[in-house]
């Protein structure tokens, strides 16, 4: 069943194709050929700004996260045979911190429709009811609505699409490696639990890859919007961990015991 039969869906669908085909005839006398390219990273930094108090969000929320790291060490110590009782306090924790273990996925789930929405732009044949101009444009000669996976398997890669997209993942590659180093997780002493193992730290680590995996699958116009967001998100996340820097807290017997 396609979701975008339903007709607010349709409208939504069209409303963005109607405003990104708008931006792209503004930009035209600019970039030319490229100008879809263009609007794609202008909405990109729009988004990303307007999710400039999230980002804040997360950052507060890491920091409460790593402050509360002992005592959420003691409660997992203390009643690691009675998983209910862990999760009861540990939610007790949190809410008596005026936190929430949850913050930190927001920007994730608030980019998620924009993604869905550039993907599906660039995707279908008609929008509609009226053919997709979208799918004419490219960037450099890579067409925006082919995915790397799809021009390989179906044989119409060309050298453009392959730059293109060599030079998309080198980017989001770097990126990646970047966010390794400077946001390695470190293993704590004295932590036992499974999150803490050598290999789900290992697992932790990979995990900043996924986005340029990702990237090969979808078409160009979301690989793009890919791209400037893990390079707005690293630098983002570097200032923002300067403002809100990570303190531990020490843990009381009382304030586990206490409750």
């Amino acid at each position: 069943m396609d979701p975008f039969a339903f007709a607010p869906l349709a409208a939504i669908l069209d409303a963005a194709y109607r405003a990104l085909t708008s931006l792209t005839d503004l930009l035209t006398p600019i970039a030319v050929a490229s100008a879809a390219a263009l609007a794609v990273v202008l909405v990109t930094l729009l988004v990303r700004a307007i999710l400039i108090p999230v980002g804040i969000s997360q950052a507060k929320a890491e920091q409460t996260r790593a402050r509360l790291a002992p005592k959420l060490r003691e409660i997992q110590r203390r009643y690691k045979k009675s998983p209910e009782r862990m999760q009861k306090e540990t939610l007790a924790l949190y809410r008596e911190e005026n936190a929430s273990p949850f913050a930190g996925i927001l920007p994730v789930l608030a980019q998620a429709p924009v993604v869905g929405i550039l993907y599906t732009l660039f995707l279908r044949t008609e929008i509609a009811g009226h053919p997709n101009e979208l799918l004419t444009q490219d960037l450099f000669g890579a067409p925006l609505g082919t995915s790397l996976v799809s021009a390989l398997l179906g044989g119409s890669a060309t050298l453009a699409t392959l730059v293109v997209y060599a030079v998309l993942l080198a980017v989001m590659i770097a990126t990646a490696e970047v966010s390794r180093r400077v946001f390695r997780p470190v293993p704590t002493q004295g932590d036992n639990s499974p999150m803490n193992s050598p290999g789900m730290l290992r697992v932790a680590a990979a995990m900043h890859y996924l986005t340029a995996v990702f990237a090969v699958f979808v078409p160009l116009a979301a690989g793009l919007y890919l791209t400037v967001t893990v390079v707005w998100t690293l630098v983002q996340r570097v200032t923002l961990r300067r403002r809100f820097p990570w303190q531990s807290s020490p843990v009381s017997p009382a304030g586990v015991s206490g409750r």
